[in-house]
């Protein structure tokens, strides 16, 4: 079965790299990347900046080079960011902007209802999200003013869940990622949304899994593949992703 990785990171310690709370990742290369998912069948996927690579998009530009056709770029971007360099990411198949709400390292929430506009009104980019469901509830008028947005990580926490679903009901994508780092069940959040919604989940990796209390393994993707059925895989595994990131 393809998939589409909807979420993985690339740390290349040629571009800059900047602490985040004390932190700052071991390398993790496009070769290691590929030899990490050497057993499937990768047919594109999301290159997500993090917060250890702040502003800096020199990485993120290489690294779709480097990747090829069928790989896009999620981009921590500043409100001020020059419009030639938005040009340039843009025409390196960077279609989102990130805002890092639990870790920082990305422009402030303050500019999301303006950035998020801007950047959709110039080159329909989505909105990516890295927040904690129980921080949704306060947000719900700020983030209806967004065009089109998604949440990392089904979105960590099991307080604020029912405002998640809020949000799916609504059309909004939600990753299944990061197993390692929530603690919600997956399967059970995962089941809710696809109730709700069979277009919303989006498989992603995670990888190289930084900060997270346990890494990524072939067993996130058999947890997926013996918890929904054939057809429902093909959504949640490319399909859902690779429309969302192709859609513009």
């Amino acid at each position: 079965m393809k998939i589409f990785d909807a979420h993985f990171h690339i740390v290349d310690p040629r571009f800059p790299l900047v602490e985040n709370n004390g932190y700052l990742p071991d390398p993790f290369l496009v070769n290691d990347y590929k030899q990490s998912f050497s057993k499937y069948t990768i047919s594109g996927g999301a290159v997500v900046s993090g917060s250890f690579q702040a502003f800096d998009q020199t990485y993120l530009i290489d690294s779709l080079n480097l990747l090829g056709d069928n790989f896009y770029g999620v981009a921590n971007i500043a409100a001020d960011t020059p419009k030639q360099l938005l040009d340039e990411l843009n025409n390196s198949n960077v279609v989102a902007v990130r805002f890092n709400v639990k870790r920082g390292g990305s422009e402030s929430l303050d500019k999301i209802e303006y950035l998020s506009n801007y950047l959709y009104d110039l080159y329909q980019w989505h909105t990516e999200l890295y927040i904690e469901n129980k921080d949704l509830p306060a947000l719900r008028s700020l983030l209806g003013k967004l065009p089109k947005f998604s949440i990392d990580h089904l979105g960590l926490t099991c307080e604020g869940i029912s405002e998640l679903l809020y949000w799916v009901e609504r059309g909004i994508k939600v990753k299944a990622t990061g197993f390692g780092r929530i603690e919600n069940d997956p399967v059970e959040t995962m089941r809710q949304i696809h109730s709700i919604n069979p277009g919303a989940l989006m498989f992603g990796s995670d990888l190289p899994s930084t900060r997270s209390k346990m890494a990524f393994t072939e067993a996130d993707i058999d947890l997926i593949m013996t918890s929904f059925d054939q057809a429902d895989l093909s959504a949640i595994l490319y399909d859902n992703a690779q429309g969302w990131y192709t859609s513009g």
